[in-house]
């Protein structure tokens, strides 16, 4: 099976070439498109979270090999996060490939986190799929980059660190307010906005309500940080 120009040019942006194309194919194909002919990448996105994961347990523990449970685990998890796996995404330009239904394509899928972030996990298990583990594990830690020196700082609690923002200017704690809940049952995505009393804001959404207002807190941290 031949790719087209653009998920052929965006393999090599990944730094893999496919031996089976449909594992690939399938990886870029929301549920809004599937049929019983054209699966979807959920079973996929299933396995490449657990081959994320083992490469970053593995990369964390041989950064740093004095450091306890208590400190790697944040770090583990800030590596393996929906919102860094769709930072990932943006920078391979994955939005551009998705398979996407109509009702997806008109409100936006190609640039939601939640979508982004599950496609890159899949394209992970469509390389260790086709490849092994060890080629899986080189893509990994190159398209994650400097995030692995960078993860000891990005493991900080974000709606801590933005409370103890707001209590050193004497504002109360953030509010975070739910204003969306979309997607099915077994599978929802919320969208938290966080508000200061200074009338300050910032949006995100995931699959877990708690890791909303976590990337709602990092975003408006940033942009507080960059106002000091």
């Amino acid at each position: 099976m031949a790719l087209s120009r653009e998920i052929s040019a965006f393999c090599e942006r990944v730094g893999h070439q496919f031996q089976d194309p449909d594992l690939i194919l399938r990886a870029l194909t929301h549920s809004s498109l599937s049929s019983p002919t054209r699966p979807d990448n959920q079973r996929l996105e299933f396995l490449g979270d657990r081959v994320l994961g083992l490469v970053m347990a593995e990369a964390v523990l041989k950064r740093d090999r004095a450091a306890k449970e208590g400190q790697l685990a944040p770090r583990f998890n800030a590596l393996v996060r929906k919102e860094a796996c769709a930072e990932v995404a943006r920078e391979i330009d994955l939005g551009a490939v998705l398979r996407l239904g109509k009702s997806e394509m008109t409100t936006g899928g190609r640039r939601k986190t939640a979508l982004l972030g599950d496609a890159m996990e899949a394209v992970i298990a469509a390389i260790y799929l086709d490849a092994g583990f060890d080629v899986a594990r080189d893509v990994v830690l190159r398209l994650w980059g400097d995030r692995l020196d960078r993860v000891a700082e990005d493991a900080r609690d974000p709606k801590t660190t933005l409370q103890e923002w707001a209590q050193a200017r004497g504002q109360t704690p953030p509010r975070y307010v739910e204003l969306d809940r979309t997607g099915p049952d077994h599978a929802p995505v919320f969208t938290v906005e966080v508000r200061m009393d200074s009338g300050e804001t910032a949006r995100a959404e995931a699959r877990v309500k708690r890791q909303a207002e976590q990337a709602a807190a990092r975003a408006l941290m940033e942009r507080l940080s960059k106002g000091d």
